[in-house]
């Protein structure tokens, strides 16, 4: 699943922005945290950041943030907008720096000895981050501000981040009677500790199974590039040499899953994915046990019944009721439609003489199987056309053609991997924002894809514009021999959707760096990358950039129309086994009374109430279900939905005047891509498409309705 990993996310609390501070501190004199950073553009010296370097940093940082606010508490002047909410709002800028380095870091490049600082790191930013939520002086002085706002002159974006910087304090604690807060505290460190451990888990987890096979007649439906994609690997350790591997990352599982005809190794590699995390020492379901009810805990004292409800407060849905009627509104057909898709694998089983049931080990053999034969189409005929490098360009071809912005490569710009080139991207000859991307997988990344920032983009006290440092991770099949990495088509989908969370952070034009970019409510924050997925599958666009990596040659109008035939192939399963996560999800999060959370009853409970079929499961079985658990978005997932109706609904727009039309591109950079939060999201949405979203664009887009 396509996920956006912001500093908010990885860290589960408040980050202040923050302004400029000279440090200067002789026992640290070769750390590049307590310097000026002299690199291009201001990028972290990565080539000079050393393991023994964060410490001291992040002490130093929370310390000096610690001053910062004792500064405004103790001013004697009476609060205004200026001497407490920007005061507060440019504190912290060490503590912004290091944490942005270590916690992106640690998702990419996260080895043991990185692993384990992390888990200290979270205790010491959550309790800083407690320290100043809870502290009553501050909150006092916030709160007057906040009551005087109407009086203050401000601007709008000014009156919103006061609004903001309240909302945050209140939903932070500060309104929890002294007698709780101790407890409040312990709440917020657990979680933290928790939710690191669980994705600790679920990395380890997966990196610790893999397929073995020596026999390569067994392996019968696997391509030759999947073959010796496999040997590949098997190669690459001594143990394992002249082996073919598989492993539980998508680009060596999904193919295998696919493609593989050997029913018994489906099943095996199916329980391996399936069941990761539910027993020995990377086991999740105590944490999943504690972390739901330390939640609705701290949910109950802050007021509200359940940890849903705290979370949906501060979202477009507002309430858990809004989120379950949209889920079952799209739940019913979607389900009809995937009903539909198993009796017709079924009956192909049947065909052939099977006479074992479908399970869901044999959904996506027998999915990829019918696909070929109704439409001549697998994902062998498609990846030649869709190089990594190929799949690039065409996004950047899109951007320019949209919104006038190139992308140069720079490799004289510190990057932290070998694997991860630096971009300058530029807009009428000027540099506005520096893009990382991150491209295959490795040990020390975890799975999925996800854009984050090493600095977003605000404006300094001086007034001087900051320009964001956006990076993009994503985990596609690695180049195999003398082959180029080449993409299928949900992976293309994927590159394009994080370049769409991607452009939100680059074209970011806010004063405020927690107003700024991303830091949108999450069931907003999916529109711009979900809308830019529409690009890649449209047949004009196709035409520009889906080329033969060997022969150059433009993808066939033949093969354009098989992939637009089969564009609503397959979306009962994929729409179902969506919105079962999403289902599930909201089910953990509702619960308004502690439960003993026992798994897998737990789980087949919430599935049997909303009637999913025994062929499928969740999208993510709960012990691995990342997102919801460790990744921010806890009573979260349904955002995927309610962005898709948005981004559905917008890109008619485009549809109605052209898809490179500039007016409709310049009207959702201006109101969608610059605003971050500095706005109600509905009121952007409105003011770009003139009316409130649809559903019906989804389900026809879906083929979920005629």
């Amino acid at each position: 699943m396509k996920k956006t990993m912001t500093l908010l996310a990885l860290s589960g609390i408040l980050f202040f922005s923050c302004g400029k501070k000279k440090i200067e501190k002789n026992e640290n004199a070769d750390n590049p945290f307590f310097q000026t950073w002299s690199t291009p553009y201001g990028v972290p010296p990565f080539d000079q950041i050393k393991l023994e370097h964060y410490k001291p940093a992040f002490e130093e940082g929370i310390k000096i943030q610690q001053e910062e606010v004792a500064a405004i508490i103790n001013n004697a002047e009476a609060p205004t907008f200026t001497n407490t909410i920007e005061a507060l709002e440019y504190s912290g800028e060490m503590l912004y720096n290091v944490s942005a380095v270590f916690f992106n870091l640690r998702e990419c490049m996260g080895d043991e000895e990185m692993k384990k600082l992390g888990e200290g790191f979270e205790e010491m930013v959550t309790q800083n981050g407690d320290d100043i939520n809870l502290n009553a002086d501050l909150f006092k002085k916030v709160k007057t501000v906040y009551e005087n706002r109407a009086t203050e002159n401000l601007t709008p974006e000014q009156l919103r981040l006061t609004e903001e910087t309240y909302r945050r304090f209140v939903r932070g604690g500060a309104n929890i009677p002294a007698e709780k807060q101790e407890r409040f505290r312990e709440i917020n460190k657990r979680i933290a500790s928790l939710s690191n451990k669980f994705s600790d888990n679920v990395l380890a987890a997966t990196n610790a199974y893999q397929l073995e096979v020596d026999d390569v007649t067994t392996l019968e439906g696997l391509t030759e590039d999947q073959l010796a994609a496999a040997l590949e690997v098997g190669n690459s350790s001594e143990a394992s040499k002249g082996k073919y591997v598989f492993k539980l990352q998508l680009p060596s599982w999904e193919p295998f899953m696919q493609n593989c005809k050997n029913r018994e190794l489906r099943q095996e590699m199916w329980n391996a994915y399936t069941q990761r995390c539910t027993s020995g020492e990377y086991d999740n379901r105590k944490i999943i046990d504690e972390l739901v009810n330390l939640r609705l805990e701290r949910a109950n004292i802050l007021g509200f019944e359940s940890h849903s409800a705290f979370v949906l407060d501060n979202s477009m849905a507002k309430n858990p009721a809004a989120v379950v009627n949209l889920l079952s509104t799209i739940w019913t057909p979607a389900l009809k439609k995937a009903a539909g898709e198993a009796i017709d694998y079924k009956a192909m089983i049947r065909a052939e003489g099977g006479k074992f049931d479908l399970t869901p080990a044999d959904w996506r053999y027998y999915s990829e199987k019918m696909r070929k034969e109704k439409y001549a189409l697998d994902d062998e005929t498609i990846r030649p056309y869709f190089s990594l490098q190929g799949v690039k360009d065409g996004i950047f071809m899109v951007c320019d053609n949209l919104y006038g912005i190139t992308f140069e490569k720079n490799d004289n710009i510190p990057s932290y991997s070998t694997e991860a080139e630096a971009f300058e991207v530029k807009e009428n000859g000027e540099v506005i924002a520096i893009l990382y991307m991150d491209y295959h997988p490795r040990a020390t990344k975890r799975p999925g894809a996800w854009m984050s920032n090493f600095r977003e983009q605000y404006v300094m006290k001086d007034g001087e514009n900051v320009i964001p440092v956006v990076t993009l991770v994503m985990n596609f099949t690695p180049p195999v021999g003398d082959k180029p990495s080449l993409l299928n088509f949900d992976q293309t989908e994927t590159f394009f959707h994080e370049f769409g969370h991607g452009l939100h952070g680059i074209f970011s034009k806010c004063h405020y760096r927690s107003l700024a970019g991303t830091n949108v409510s999450r069931d907003f924050v999916e529109l711009p990358s979900q809308i830019f997925e529409h690009w890649a599958a449209e047949p004009e666009v196709m035409k520009l950039y889906a080329k033969h990596y060997l022969t150059g040659e433009v993808i066939p109008e033949e093969l354009i129309k098989k992939i637009e035939a089969a564009g609503t192939y397959g979306q009962g399963f994929i729409n179902t086994e969506l919105l079962a996560a999403s289902f599930l999800d909201m089910d953990y999060y509702t619960i308004t009374t502690p439960t003993q959370i026992t798994l897998p009853d737990f789980e087949d409970q919430a599935m049997k109430q909303v009637g999913l079929i025994p062929e499928i499961v969740s999208r993510y079985k709960s012990p691995y279900f990342q997102h919801i658990f460790s990744g921010g978005y806890s009573s979260g997932y349904y955002s995927y939905t309610w962005s898709a109706v948005l981004d559905n609904d917008a890109f008619e727009a485009f549809k109605e005047k052209g898809v490179f039309n500039k007016e409709v591109a310049h009207s959702f950079r201006r109101n969608i891509l610059e605003k971050g939060n500095t706005e109600d999201a509905m009121t952007l949405y409105i003011r770009f498409r003139s009316h409130e979203p649809s559903t019906m664009p989804l389900l026809k887009n879906r083929g979920l309705v005629q």
